[in-house]
């Protein structure tokens, strides 16, 4: 599950992280109202579920408050990323002197929590990883070991600080920890986490994301749980028209299978090698090309894929037929995106010459296919 901004911040803020002066608002007065009681620049922040929100123009900066009741009729009913807007956050503007990275996540190939923090905050933490893997420093923890002082206190270190901002960025990092253990959090985040020029360390944006199968634990957020299932985007409201189980997701892979479990654990791989899938979609058993067409048509109606990844396992799903909607769907709208296809089974020979002949990269093998796609992504 995740949660919006104004939510994570709150949790926040019971755990002894400095958050940002505002609140939450739903219509323009209120916005208006809020940057009001402000005084001063505020920042108005769309609240929907997805990243990259600044770079779609979910967030706006003013210091007049008649303009922030503007701003906020503009961004109110806007769509980011396919999520219709509600709400918005009405926050103070931080005056910065750093900011900063830091994460609690789970490491799925070591098993355990690890805290990911770095001195580059503000921007995408993937390009920092990918450009300059130095600045991000890494720290493994165990469940039973879990995060003493000493050890908060020395990745503070690393990143520069000393003394007094030292004790205090460690104990940011050891209330982030905190959060994580007692919300049953998969990912807790800070980006960025501002050093202001008073030097005091204030959480500028926040995201949680809970294991959904701990809500069980946490009363107060199962109700929004449930509510956020049933809110779809219009992609995947107009798959479900059509049929189709499809679920939106925040990268830039697109994922089609045939099977609920092949198609999940084609997503693990995908992120296991360093890939982010941009969707889920599962034509299930014995589809033929018209759905097969249909589906690519979806995924590739998606502006933020730039490769296709199509995991095929036949047995009353004809390879065959899947090929024929693939070139047929490629052909309608003259698609110029790679794709890479994984196909074995029922009349996959046949499938395999038809492909290649319309110069599509087929493979036998899932783990060929996934690292070619995120090697494209990567070009």
């Amino acid at each position: 599950m995740k949660l919006f901004e104004f939510e994570a911040k709150k949790i926040f803020a019971k755990h002894g992280i400095s958050i940002p002066k505002g609140r939450v608002t739903y219509t323009p007065d209120e916005a208006r109202e809020a940057a009001h009681e402000i005084e001063g620049a505020v920042a108005i922040k769309t609240q929907v579920l997805v990243a990259g929100r600044g770079k779609m123009g979910g967030i706006k900066f003013t210091d007049n408050v008649e303009e922030a009741r503007t701003i906020a009729e503009t961004l109110i009913g806007s769509i980011i990323k396919g999520l219709k807007v509600d709400s918005l956050l009405v926050e103070e503007k931080l005056r910065v002197s750093k900011e900063l990275f830091i994460s609690v996540t789970v490491d799925r190939s070591a098993r355990c929590y690890v805290i990911l923090a770095s001195t580059e905050g503000g921007i995408d933490i993937e390009e920092v990883a990918e450009k300059s893997p130095q600045k991000i420093i890494r720290y493994n923890l165990t469940m039973l070991k879990g995060l003493h002082s000493y050890e908060a206190i020395e990745i503070a270190r690393k990143m520069g600080y000393k003394g007094r901002k030292m004790i205090a960025l460690a104990t940011v990092i050891r209330n982030l920890y905190r959060v994580t253990l007692d919300y049953d959090a998969e990912l807790v985040e800070i980006n960025p986490l501002v050093e202001t020029e008073d030097g005091e360390f204030i959480a500028a944006d926040a995201r949680i994301i809970i294991d959904d199968n701990a809500l069980y634990r946490h009363s107060e957020l199962r109700e929004k749980a449930l509510k956020r299932l049933r809110e779809l985007t219009p992609r995947e409201a107009e798959a479900r028209r059509q049929g189709l189980a499809y679920v939106d997701l925040e990268g830039n892979i697109g994922v089609i299978g045939n099977g609920a479990g092949l198609v999940m654990a084609t997503l693990d791989l995908v992120q296991l090698n360093g890939g982010k899938p941009a969707n889920f979609l599962d034509l299930g058993g014995g589809a033929s090309a018209d759905i097969v067409k249909l589906a690519l048509k979806t995924v590739l109606s998606k502006p933020e894929v730039d490769v296709v990844l199509i995991n095929i396992l036949g047995g009353i799903t004809r390879c065959d037929e899947v090929a024929k909607g693939i070139i047929s769907s490629l052909n309608e709208l003259n698609e110029k995106r790679p794709m890479v296809v994984r196909i074995v089974g029922t009349r996959e020979e046949e499938a395999k010459e038809l492909l290649k002949n319309a110069g599509i990269k087929v493979t036998d093998e899932l783990d060929e296919a996934v690292e070619k796609a995120v090697e494209l992504v990567r070009r």
